[in-house]
């Protein structure tokens, strides 16, 4: 968190008084000021390039600051008139009129309240973000174009292309007053961010429209400037109901509610990435926004939105709670009604100046890398143009319909191909197989030749009906024609749940999958088909089994390892000798988290070492020499475990050892000493579990038995006085899948993870 700036509000339900009041005092009085000071100068350059009366651009920040900020849901995202609309509002006032254009304002609102609590404001976040970035970039394009007019001291033309057209011919042309103010303002904006910080306190917008006014004030220069009414406070009634035309007036009330929340919501989402505290609840802000739209176009008002400008100013500035929002409509307010003349003598061209800027900074570069790499760019550019060149709302429908073809034609041609040649064959199929993909799936599926083995790799996300029926059909006619299909899916069964006759249309409908690298190859191979050739005998399930595991190993693992193996090619640097059971259920990498060339692995009935110089069997002694002696391992750890097969022989004694297995026996022996440990010496501490078997409880102290074994060889005690070597004993319980670790400052085990210093509990001993 930054400053710790989680809100008081946040901490209690039910705030005192007192404590609300001195964080509005101490965070909340200074961040509203410093909106205020920005977003007068916006709200007056909006209103400007929509065509409105520049009082509208002022309604609109009252209205918003105080309505929105009140009823909202997002409470430090700031509200106001938003350059996203200015474009929508300047064709809707040329052609309706302004009266007509506040009552579309109003009920646009209404529609954003309905739209609010029907409780689905979250749909609006569906809409791609390279839409949304388009459309703002076409709105952008679009200011820049027609206020370069103004700033060149001409008039701005009635859409973008003109406003291209006539551009050079501005360019070259007379320039007044009006073309140094407005460029003198737009290179204030450039610049200002480069200033030293202390400068930069004064926000850049109101700097520049402030030194240019007062500059054309001083010099006395003819220029238009800003007009307000006599009687601002003399607001009456501004909507009146349209004489006709009700399709195109829906239209425009659907397309300015549509636009005003897809905004108002993006940026509520922005702005609560922006602070620690309490996040917003859209639905209520759709609310919030559609109640100030109805009262600003009551009132004469432009739409309201969320601006991210204001929001994150508001924010940068240590605003807490929604009182900073509500307050910067106040300041407005207050400076509307006693500094109109004020307000009057800023030039028109400035305020052009600024819109350029702000225009210009709509086209945002992070947002087109973003696009570009997401694949996404061509609806980025087709949205932008289709707002530039026809108008917002069309612009918008082409980008999400180019968008909605974009993701058709990925799910068609996506991860469908084949490889190999002559009469072994591979055809993998990735992602959603849908009827989409059917032609495509088909196409690749008939080149396969007759009488082929053709291994077919499904990863797929879901299986449709019609993609099922494709395979089936396909996978017979291949198979009575002489030919072999291997059926490999990876992941959710698909196919193999559709020909069992028990579909599925999700993948939560059935018990999950276990990956094949985790599952048991006996588990896992009952839930898989396997080789079916029509006349001949199948294969034994063992070399199956193992020969379907290798084809895996080189098809998907080889080339994930193959550049690590390539590094341990000429020779192994292991860290530890891992000395554990024989037991199948045991995998040291796995329950290690390591990998090739981690571990030496040494694995043996009973996890035991004879001790050094004994009789017999010598492979683990020279194991042991191996690698400290030579690979120079940094720990030795002998892992055991629960239900082990050579403790419960133990446990029952020489008799327990079958007589037809007489190597079985001569092992065995060795393991003696942990029986006789057992005897003499009292419970082995295991964490806050009780082994419920003896030989568990027997398993244990086999693990101290054997670290004892380690110590005597020379090379290990020599290693462990130098401090080369570390010596662990590990125990793991496989029905609770939990690696224990010893623990000597306590004289147990204690589970992998947990603290060194945490109380463990002594396993009593067992009944009987």
């Amino acid at each position: 968190m930054t400053g710790g700036v989680v809100p008081e509000a946040r901490r209690e339900e039910h705030p005192k008084p007192r404590l609300v009041l001195r964080t509005v005092l101490r965070h909340d009085v200074p961040a509203s000021l410093v909106v205020f000071l920005v977003a007068v100068p916006l709200s007056l350059g909006i209103a400007l390039a929509s065509g409105a009366p520049i009082v509208a651009g002022l309604i609109a920040a009252i209205v918003g600051g105080i309505v929105a900020g009140l009823l909202g849901g997002a409470p430090l995202q700031v509200s106001g008139p938003a350059a996203g609309l200015t474009v929508v509002m300047a064709e809707t006032i040329n052609h309706f009129g302004w009266a007509v254009t506040c009552a579309i304002t109003v009920a646009a609102g209404a529609l954003q309240v309905l739209l609010g609590m029907s409780r689905i404001a979250r749909a609006a976040l569906a809409i791609s973000p390279a839409i949304v970035h388009g459309m703002l970039a076409g709105i952008g394009v679009t200011i820049v174009l027609g206020q370069l007019h103004v700033v060149l001291g001409g008039s701005p033309q009635s859409s973008a292309i003109d406003n291209v057209l006539e551009l050079p011919g501005q360019i070259v042309g007379h320039h007044d007053a009006a073309a140094v103010i407005g460029l003198l303002t737009i290179a204030i904006l450039l610049v200002w961010g480069r200033l030293p910080a202390a400068v930069r306190q004064v926000p850049g917008p109101l700097a520049a429209v402030g030194l240019v006014t007062v500059l054309a004030t001083v010099t006395g220069m003819t220029l238009d400037r800003v007009s307000l009414p006599d009687d601002v406070l003399a607001i009456s009634l501004a909507p009146r109901l349209p004489d006709g035309g009700w399709w195109d007036v829906a239209v425009a009330v659907v397309t300015i509610a549509l636009i005003a929340s897809v905004e108002s919501l993006l940026c509520a989402v922005a702005t609560d990435r922006m602070h620690t505290g309490r996040r917003a609840n859209l639905n209520r802000e759709l609310v919030g926004q559609g109640l100030a739209n109805m009262t600003s176009g009551a009132v004469g008002g432009l739409p309201v939105t969320g601006v991210i400008v204001r929001s994150s100013t508001n924010i940068a500035a240590g605003a807490r709670t929604r009182a900073s929002g509500v307050l910067h409509g106040v300041w407005v307010l207050v400076f509307t009604v006693l500094l109109a003349g004020l307000i009057e003598s800023i030039p028109l061209a400035a305020l052009a100046g600024l819109l350029v800027h702000v225009g210009a900074r709509l086209v945002n570069p992070q947002h087109i890398r973003e696009v570009r790499e997401h694949g996404d760019l061509s609806v980025y550019l087709v949205t932008l143009t289709g707002v530039v060149v026809l108008d917002l709302l069309t612009g918008v429908l082409i980008g999400i319909a180019l968008s909605l073809a974009v993701m058709l034609h990925r799910t068609m041609w996506s991860g469908i191909h084949a490889e190999g040649e002559g009469e072994h064959r591979r055809v993998v199929v990735e992602g959603a197989l849908t009827f989409l993909s059917v032609p495509r799936l088909s196409k690749v599926l008939g080149a396969q030749p007759a009488g082929s083995t053709v291994t077919l790799e499904l990863v797929v996300d879901y299986l449709d009906h019609a993609a099922f029926d494709c395979i089936s059909g396909w996978q017979q006619n291949h198979e009575r024609s002489g030919g072999a299909v291997i059926v490999d899916e990876v992941g959710h069964p698909w196919l193999a749940r559709g020909r069992s006759g028990r579909p599925t249309v999700r993948k939560d409908a059935v018990q999950k999958v276990a990956p094949r690298w985790l599952a048991p190859w006996s588990e896992w191979q009952a839930n898989h088909s396997g080789l079916t050739v029509p006349g001949q005998r199948t294969e034994p399930p063992a070399t199956s089994a193992l020969s379907r595991g290798t084809s895996e190993f080189q098809r998907r693992t080889a080339p994930l390892v193959q550049d690590t193996l390539s590094r341990l090619a000429h020779g192994q640097q292991p860290h530890t000798l891992f000395i554990t059971c024989g037991d199948a259920r045991i995998v040291p990498n796995l329950i290690t988290t390591s990998g090739p060339g981690d571990l030496f692995t040494v694995r043996n009935i009973g996890n035991l070492v004879p001790p050094a110089g004994a009789a017999g069997d010598g492979s683990v002694g020279a194991a042991v020499e191996y690698a400290v002696g030579v690979l120079g391992v940094r720990e030795v750890v002998v892992c055991g475990h629960s239900s082990c097969g050579a403790m419960k022989v133990l446990h029952g004694g020489a008799t327990a050892t079958p007589v037809d297995l007489p190597n079985l026996g001569r092992w065995l022996r060795h393991g003696e000493p942990t029986v006789r440990r057992r005897a003499a010496e009292g419970p082995v501490l295991l964490g806050d579990g009780l082994p419920v078997a003896e030989e568990d409880a027997l398993a244990l102290h086999n693990v101290l038995q054997q670290l004892e074994h380690l110590r005597e060889y020379p090379v290990v005690a020599r290693a462990e006085a130098r401090g080369d070597l570390h010596l662990t004993g590990m125990y793991f319980d496989i029905g609770g899948a939990q690696v224990y670790l010893f623990d000597p400052v306590r004289g147990g085990f204690r589970p992998a993870g947990v603290a060194p210093d945490a109380p463990a509990v002594a396993v009593s001993e067992p009944e009987g």
